[in-house]
């Protein structure tokens, strides 16, 4: 068998979209590691077929079969060799839509009907090889985030496989770090929410995400939350935050914000008294077992803790609607008096929090501003001028408070005339 070269996956799926293509993956028929590296191309791991182009850098994989011979997405045994065809190479892809290929002359290889999948919209697994891998659950439910303008759906029965899937514990098998990573390309999508919901649809949300899962059963103010349940308000609350800010840090704070409702006493219900601190400890599990990276986590427990706060800076007269003390508190919490870096970021999320309510979406969010300007009248302080006072150690710094404290009256006196 001669060597042949396709253009493979996404690449492929996406120029048929129309979406732009950033990344091109090839599949190699007909070689072996040898005449590859004699080529000049380098071998990406040892075991491994895959190889980088010596000028492109772009993947080159030989064609391959693969085996369940263990637990988890690692379990298998790979076979590459000059005999497998491009079809058996396919077939051990996740999607139809993702199992086509392109030659060097610009024709189709369609062997599962992907075209007529992608024209359908919809995501069908290749073959029964799929449940195999469970972190192609992940993968799936990402596949359907990213593809969201296209509004393609689960096929029935890739979606009872993946039930299936989760309900047998190979779930369990995916390591933290490969969780974490899918969730990272997804907060990196214009509809991170719908990776959730599918997540959901298959019982894998209460597997990998039990504190997100619960919120769902927990019902609140339909005054201020029409929408419904907080499951439903977190979901409107991420993909707000996916509007406003391309910043995953944020997206990520939005969506574990209210993870303390899922705390809240029934008999409390649907009032949700001290939620923001009920969810830090919550908040902090979760980042634990997913190894989140400690500024994103940090972001996240600030919009936790204080989101109820920053919601009352302006009451709904457009009035202070907390005390003194209260405003250098949130202030001095996210930051604001070492740059506003830290403190814009909050505001982005507590506003896609007001944002995420049915019949809010376009409603605009004074606050930000408020806070902003707060911030920058309460940096006024001349530390110099305060040591020059006599002031030492711990003195120094309760008097610069108490000179904040000052420029915040000063502030709120001035915001109300």
């Amino acid at each position: 068998m001669s060597k042949q070269v396709y253009l493979v996956g996404g690449a492929v799926r996406d120029t048929l979209l129309g979406i732009e293509v950033y990344d091109h993956d090839w599949v190699v028929v007909g070689a072996t590691a040898q005449a590859m590296l004699a080529e000049g191309f380098e071998q990406v791991g040892k075991d491994f077929p895959v190889f980088l182009h010596p000028k492109t850098k772009e993947e080159y994989a030989l064609a391959r079969t693969e085996r369940k011979a263990g637990v988890g997405y690692h379990g298998f045994e790979i076979q590459a060799s000059e005999a497998v065809t491009l079809e058996e190479d396919l077939m051990r892809r996740d999607l139809t839509i993702n199992a086509m290929a392109e030659s060097d002359t610009g024709e189709i290889i369609d062997p599962y009907h992907g075209q007529v999948d992608l024209k359908n919209r919809v995501l069908r697994h290749v073959s029964p090889a799929f449940a195999e891998d469970p972190l192609r659950v992940l993968r799936v439910a990402r596949f359907a985030a990213k593809l969201a303008p296209f509004n393609f759906t689960l096929h029935p029965d890739t979606a009872k496989l993946m039930t299936e899937m989760t309900a047998s514990g190979e779930l369990q098998a995916l390591t933290p770090e490969r969780v974490w990573q899918e969730v990272v390309k997804v907060l990196n999508t214009n509809h991170p929410s719908v990776f959730f919901k599918v997540l959901r649809q298959v019982g894998a949300l209460v597997v990998l995400f039990p504190e997100i899962d619960r919120l769902y059963a927990v019902p609140q103010s339909p005054k201020h939350h029409p929408e419904g349940d907080v499951g439903t308000h977190t979901m409107m609350v991420l993909d707000a935050a996916a509007n406003l800010s391309r910043d995953i840090e944020v997206r990520f704070a939005a969506l574990v914000h209210d993870l303390g409702k899922g705390a809240t006493p029934s008999e409390h219900w649907p009032s949700h008294p001290n939620h923001e601190s009920a969810g830090l400890p919550i908040l902090q599990a979760l980042c634990a077992r997913y190894r989140v990276p400690k500024s994103t986590q940090q972001l996240a427990e600030k919009v936790a803790l204080w989101h109820g706060w920053i919601h009352k800076g302006l009451n709904a007269q457009g009035e202070p609607g907390i005390g003194v003390d209260d405003y250098l508190k949130v202030l001095q919490a996210c930051q604001a008096f070492k740059g506003t870096a830290m403190l814009e970021k909050v505001l982005l999320a507590c506003e896609a929090d007001s944002k995420g309510r049915l019949g809010f979406e376009q409603v605009a969010y004074p606050q930000t501003e408020f806070w902003l300007a707060m911030a920058k009248a309460a940096s006024h302080v001349d530390n110099q001028a305060i040591i020059a006072q006599g002031f030492k150690g711990a003195e120094i710094a309760v008097a610069i408070d108490a000179r904040r404290l000052e420029l915040i009256t000063e502030f709120l006196q001035h915001a109300s005339t």
